[in-house]
Formats: structure tokens, sequence, C-alpha cells
């Protein structure tokens, strides 16, 4: 449980790319 959200958090600090799909868009936004 509080593993799988630690890997998470880890993963999406060094995937900031469109594999969120909530940066990209963002940033073209602004």
């Amino acid at each position: 449980g509080a593993t799988e959200g630690v890997k998470v958090l880890w993963i999406k600090d060094i995937t900031p790319l469109p594999h969120n799909g909530c940066r990209p868009p963002k940033r073209r936004r602004v």
C-alpha cells in the first residue's frame, strides 16, 4: 500500500514528461 504510493511518487518525479499528460498541456496553455 504505502510502498506503491512512494513508487508512483518517485516515478512521476523522474518522469515529468507527457507520461503524466498534465504538464505539457499546462505549459502550452501559458
